[in-house]
């Protein structure tokens, strides 16, 4: 069967390794999507907005854009059906010079790959504190990284389990929310606390606040609500018929997020006042449970939220730990066939390791404030950085510029959809550049443009490090890298680096 039939020949993987089928490829983009904002964060972006009718355009909006990512990463997933996601589209695309994108990237996927689970603690019935609260996080993230390590299978049903789990309870959410909007007995809210009208065309636009600065921040954190479409080219390698399951897997997740948040927005609006919203310090999921039910509806709230926190760190550990195994068999990092094996349990264990460590750091290391919020925005940063450089660069190898690439992928997405992408990231980029209005600030003590500054100086460090071991060191050693593919044990290939002596 050739490669546009199902991609498996692209990379030679052996078929017992390919585990994940259409389903679980579906379920590990849901639950990296949705972790816990749509619990909390439609309340930000109410507040940003000014108005419901204002914030429900922004998550239609956020949703286009989505479709456009999703719709531009299956023509990227087609056509190099390779686990590893940005780093093969990015050296497909930028060949010259040689090896320096793979440098850079080495270094941003160490950082966008990292995780910080700080909602569990919420399920013990604790008041989260600096230690509790990482301790929780840094049992969780250890429990993923024996289980993902070593237990594949297993990993693989509890991911699917709690996907399906988060979609039953949000579907819930969202139906508990129409029925009341409907006026059907047993679904009203309590006497006891103020009758929303939200969806009264006077009053759903009543608000709107005609700030662009204030528009722009609440679409961004509606936009980062919908990152995650592209979680399983991280691990197509693994996929059975890769080409035919991301075409199938990516659009399906992604229909299913967007019906989950645009109709769990339209629950809490026809639960919960806009006055209650905007004046209440509890989380908005919170207000839904108590004028529906009751408040002590809000500690299984804290169980949705701990286990909603917990599919996420599996399906973003288990994703990110490919990377890190992708990045070993490219032969760029230290003893890269131990990075690059599957050995003992059949599956990515010293790649997973790695971004265990990471993560970890994320989680225990920074202070409370700042620090914390700025290694998240970091993180977001970098991510719309190499989104912006695969968008546009898919857009060269449309041009006759690349023609001699031969990209010739099994499904193509529209150029008009592909051009919008670019622009959307590229929007992510510039945003952060935007003063804050007066009277809001980004950060306590730090200038709102830090992470931006350290993002673009990690690709200073990723070309500084090419500089030195594809130029400097060669150079004075008088030998040049040469690049081959070789076969491990487990026969998956990899790559390797080898010393050629230069000529003369």
């Amino acid at each position: 069967m050739s490669l546009v039939n199902h991609g498996e020949s692209f990379d030679n993987v052996p078929r017992t390794k390919r585990q994940l089928g259409l389903f679980s490829a579906m379920f590990l983009i849901f639950n990296r999507v949705i972790g816990t904002g749509i619990y909390a964060t439609p309340s930000v972006i109410l507040r940003t907005s000014g108005s419901v009718g204002v914030a429900l355009l922004m998550w239609f909006l956020g949703a286009l854009i989505a479709a456009m990512g999703t719709a531009v990463f299956v023509e990227l997933g087609t056509g190099l059906p390779r686990s590893g996601g940005e780093k093969n589209y990015l050296e497909f695309i930028y060949r010259r010079p040689e090896f320096l994108v793979t440098c850079t990237y080495s270094i941003y996927a160490v950082i966008t790959g990292s995780a910080a689970a700080n909602n569990v603690i919420h399920a013990l019935a604790k008041e989260p504190s600096r230690f509790n609260t990482r301790l929780v996080a840094f049992l969780c993230l250890t429990f993923i990284l024996l289980l993902h390590g070593s237990l594949l299978k297993w990993g693989l049903r509890l991911q699917n389990s709690l996907a399906m789990f988060k979609l039953v309870i949000l579907s819930a959410i969202a139906l508990c929310g129409i029925l009341s909007l409907a006026g059907i007995t047993g679904f009203t809210v309590k006497e006891e606390y103020e009758t929303p009208n939200n969806f009264q065309w006077d009053k759903m636009w009543e608000g709107s606040r005609g700030d662009a600065n204030a528009f722009v921040t609440g679409l961004y954190n509606v936009i980062w609500s919908f990152v995650g479409y592209s979680t399983a080219n991280y691990a197509l390698s693994e996929v059975r018929d890769p080409v035919r399951t991301i075409k199938r897997a990516a659009p399906m997740a992604m229909s299913a997020v967007t019906m989950v948040y645009i109709f769990v927005n339209i629950a809490y609006f026809a639960v919960v006042s806009k006055n209650d919203i905007l004046g209440s310090k509890r989380i908005v999921a919170a207000l839904f449970f108590r004028n529906l039910f009751s408040e002590g509806m809000e500690r299984i709230l804290s169980v949705f939220i701990a286990l909603s926190t917990l599919g996420n760190l599996l399906s973003g550990q288990f994703s990110q730990g490919r990377v890190v195994q992708e990045l070993g068999r490219e032969g760029l990092l230290p003893f890269s066939g131990f990075f690059s094996s599957n050995k003992p349990f059949g599956a990515p264990l010293a790649g997973l390791f790695t971004q265990y460590v990471v993560s970890v750091a994320f989680v225990i290391l920074p202070p409370p404030g700042d620090a914390y919020l700025f290694m998240i925005s970091l993180s977001s940063y970098c991510s719309a950085l190499i989104n912006t450089l695969v968008s546009f660069g898919l857009l060269l190898l449309y041009t006759s510029y690349l023609q001699a690439y031969d990209w010739k992928p099994p499904f193509r997405a529209p150029k008009l959809v592909v051009v919008l992408f670019a622009i959307s990231n590229l929007f992510l980029v510039a945003v952060p550049l935007i003063p804050p209005t007066s009277g809001s600030r980004t950060y306590e003590h730090l200038p709102y443009w830090s992470h931006v500054l350290v993002a673009f100086s990690v690709s200073a460090v990723g070309i500084a490090y090419w500089l030195f071991w594809v130029k400097w060191l060669p150079r004075k050693k008088g030998y040049k890298l040469a690049r081959e593919w070789v076969l491990q044990e487990d026969g998956v290939s990899r790559c390797i680096y080898r010393k050629v002596p230069s000529s003369g």
